[in-house]
């Protein structure tokens, strides 16, 4: 089958935690056929929105904070977590604790991480700590800041490594930052859903673009035990943390509660002049 003149341009994120959802765009049998409807590229979670934003991408997995009213949200799909994400760390030297942080050494991977640190630190404890960017190296962050944000597999790695990190660094605390906003909200903390330029999709219809990412996901939450035999030597992780954070720490669905995160997210940060506000969201 000849590839459309126009396919949907995807921006993807080349970390662990959206792997089941590119399962069918990468594995047989229906790669070959999506192949046909889209061209991918894999990039930085903010990176990702910046191409969606430019319009050099059609589609793409963009965190929260980078929806705007021209984008429109796909249904179904996201990038969540029920309690603990693991994937983004708050990283504490002793003996600082969240109220006496004032320095904050951040990954600036992913624009929504550091809109839940900031909104954690000025809305909920009534903090104004400085965020200073900075490379995922834990140890030369906490050698510069009071605390540290990292995001995706540094995080993972870093928990990993933990004792190994606290013997340069000292003791620790370390806070997941989907955990702290899903006690002050009970409410799941998301990071990220598949964004479209409504008008770019001239060759594809929503329901073909929607019914094609939700099986991906679905197959990719079947294919769990693949994943972990290919990320394994992609990642220095225990098979068995890889497997418990694609089933217990990610959650894949964009469900209401879900939906309730990013309207209430976007009204927070948009009351302590972090984004711009967004008061309605637009789905495909």
């Amino acid at each position: 089958m000849p590839k459309t003149s126009n396919p949907v341009r995807v921006a993807a994120i080349n970390f662990l935690n959206p792997a089941p959802l590119m399962w069918d765009f990468e594995h047989a049998p229906h790669a070959a056929n999506l192949a046909q409807r889209y061209t991918l590229h894999y990039t930085q979670p903010a990176q990702c929105a910046a191409e969606l934003l430019s319009g050099r991408a059609d589609l793409g997995l963009i965190p929260i904070a980078a929806l705007t009213p021209d984008l429109a949200i796909v249904p179904g799909c996201a990038i969540a977590s029920l309690d603990e994400v693991r994937s983004i760390q708050l990283i504490l030297k002793h003996p600082h604790t969240l109220n006496s942080v004032r320095t904050i050494a951040a990954d600036t991977a992913s624009r929504s991480s550091l809109a839940y640190a900031e909104i954690l630190f000025r809305k909920f404890l009534g903090a104004q700590p400085t965020f200073i960017p900075a490379p995922a190296d834990p140890v030369a962050m906490l050698h510069q800041a009071d605390a540290a944000i990292l995001i995706g597999d540094p995080a993972l790695l870093a928990i990993e490594n933990r004792a190994a990190i606290e013997q340069q660094t000292g003791p620790c605390t370390w806070h997941d930052l989907a955990h702290e906003w899903r006690s002050h909200t009970n409410l799941p903390w998301v990071a990220a859903v598949w964004a479209v330029r409504p008008q770019s999709l001239t060759h594809i219809t929503p329901q073909q673009l929607t019914q094609d990412l939700n099986q991906s996901r679905d197959n990719g939450l079947n294919h769990i035990d693949d994943l972990v035999r290919e990320w394994t030597p992609r990642i220095p992780l225990l098979p068995n943390t890889i497997h418990h954070y694609l089933t217990h720490n990610i959650h894949y669905t964009l469900d209401p509660d879900c939906i309730r995160t990013i309207q209430l997210f976007r009204q927070y940060a948009a009351q302590v002049d972090i984004l711009p506000p967004l008061p309605t969201l637009r789905f495909l």
